[in-house]
């Protein structure tokens, strides 16, 4: 049977086969078990806590309810906040001591998928050994507690004014003066994003913020930016930003409708906390698709680039073992360690612009510092990815093709995780040279691992 947990917990079609009310419920009690097992053997006699939130699908109000039942019939007290970002639920899970958080949400996946994913005490995602726990308990019997011993829900107040207070809280200064766009990707940061930015002095113009359950991602937020775009250029903002359905990501548009990726906002913030002495052993945390112009502009800096799986949890997980205090990935999920214990959209929009403030420089002269170089991703299904790594044939095509580049670019060949697939990424100093290495390599890919 397939693992249950992806990348980033439980995700599937809501209500579909596999992501069921009856699911939610079992790895709700299982979570609970497994992430309050300290807690119950200590003898404390205090229940557990628990905190959950979700994104704005419609699905998340059953997948809520039932997640809040399973938790409450294993004994623990559950705190429901309702709509709020992913990094707030993990704020919020650390501020109030809870014992686990949940979030109901499915990130930047389109409206009728959804997902669930735990939160360790402190706010911080689970790695694959709690993980393979939870699934490995969800089907197993256990002590039921009865009467006083079954947990009780309750709402929290005011979730949204206590995070956006929260960030607010990490700046040094007002932005007073900067006209900002936001897109709120119709999903969690539609309450929270728009008021943080207000209160710490912007003027803010929100698009794409309701929360109607059906229009999540849907054509709008980090995954599509042309409106964003076209609204900054529009309203002749200073910059603008683009979230995603839980707002765990950041994408921003500078103030000619130019697109700004994850490589460069984590440049910028990186090079901020540099210039103030407050980067540890100057080191940065990437994945291996780090555009290499960013590499070489942390190189130009004097600032250590290391690399890691594709995906934030290694990104955290690396941030973490090194106690190092920013990192992330091109799609633009970045980790303030100092502020936050996941990737979190509004709080990097928020240091942006208090970057932009400090320096008196607009946003497109402080990504500047990035040069990307061209790159080209292909993917080369129905092929035999276990020899992607190990076929010499394969191999020798890779080397002679680093060799063509001479340095001047980059090759990387990555198995897909959940399929016959072998993706192929290119990047070359024209898109022309990146192209016609990548389809060349893709054609050896297909020949050599051919099922």
């Amino acid at each position: 049977m397939a693992r249950l947990f992806g990348t980033d917990g439980v995700r599937g079609l809501a209500n579909g086969e596999v992501l069921t009310a009856s699911l939610a419920q079992k790895l709700a009690t299982s979570a609970a078990l497994v992430l309050t097992e300290e807690l119950r053997g200590s003898g404390s006699g205090r229940k557990p806590l628990a905190v959950i939130g979700n994104d704005s699908r419609v699905s998340g109000q059953f997948l809520q309810a039932t997640v809040a039942g399973g938790l409450a019939s294993a004994g623990c007290d559950v705190i429901e906040v309702g709509v709020l970002p992913t990094p707030g639920v993990a704020y919020l899970t650390a501020a109030l001591q809870a014992d686990l958080g949940v979030v109901i949400s499915a990130s930047h996946n389109p409206m009728p998928d959804n997902g669930i994913k735990f939160l360790q005490r402190g706010g911080h995602k689970l790695d694959d050994v709690l993980e393979d726990r939870i699934e490995a308990h969800v089907d197993e019997p256990w002590d039921r507690p009865t009467g006083a011993s079954v947990g009780r829900i309750s709402s929290h107040d005011n979730p949204v004014e206590t995070y956006a207070a929260h960030l607010v809280s990490t700046l040094e200064r007002r932005l007073d003066g900067l006209t900002v766009v936001v897109d709120c990707a119709n999903g969690a940061a539609a309450a929270a994003g728009p008021l943080a930015l207000d209160q710490a002095g912007a003027k803010v113009i929100a698009i794409n913020d309701t929360n109607d359950g059906l229009s999540i991602n849907d054509g709008v937020g980090s995954t599509h930016p042309e409106m964003l775009q076209k609204a900054v250029v529009e309203h002749g903002a200073d910059v603008g930003f683009a979230w995603d359905g839980d707002a765990d990501r950041c994408l921003a548009v500078d103030a000619e409708g130019n697109l700004v990726d994850g490589d460069q906002l984590i440049a910028i913030l990186a090079l901020g906390l540099h210039d103030a002495g407050r980067l540890p052993d100057d080191t940065v945390v990437v994945t291996v698709m780090s555009n290499l112009g960013f590499v070489k502009a942390m190189d130009a800096a004097g600032v250590q680039v290391k690399q890691t799986a594709v995906g934030d949890r290694y990104v955290l997980e690396e941030m973490r073992r090194g106690g190092y205090a920013i990192g992330g990935e091109q799609s633009g999920h970045i980790i303030m360690s100092e502020h936050a214990t996941t990737g979190d959209g509004i709080l990097t929009a928020l240091h942006v612009l208090q970057r932009m403030t400090d320096t008196g420089r607009t946003l497109a002269d402080l990504a500047s510092v990035v040069t990307r170089l061209p790159q080209v991703l292909l993917n080369v299904k129905g092929v035999d990815k276990a020899r992607c790594k190990t076929d010499s044939g394969l191999l020798e095509a890779v080397a002679a093709e680093e060799t063509a580049l001479a340095g001047s670019g980059r090759i990387l060949l990555r198995p897909s995780g959940t399929e016959n697939l072998v993706r192929v990424m290119v990047e070359a100093p024209t898109h022309h040279e990146a192209e016609a290495c990548a389809e060349r390599l893709a054609d050896v890919v297909r020949s050599r691992l051919a099922l």
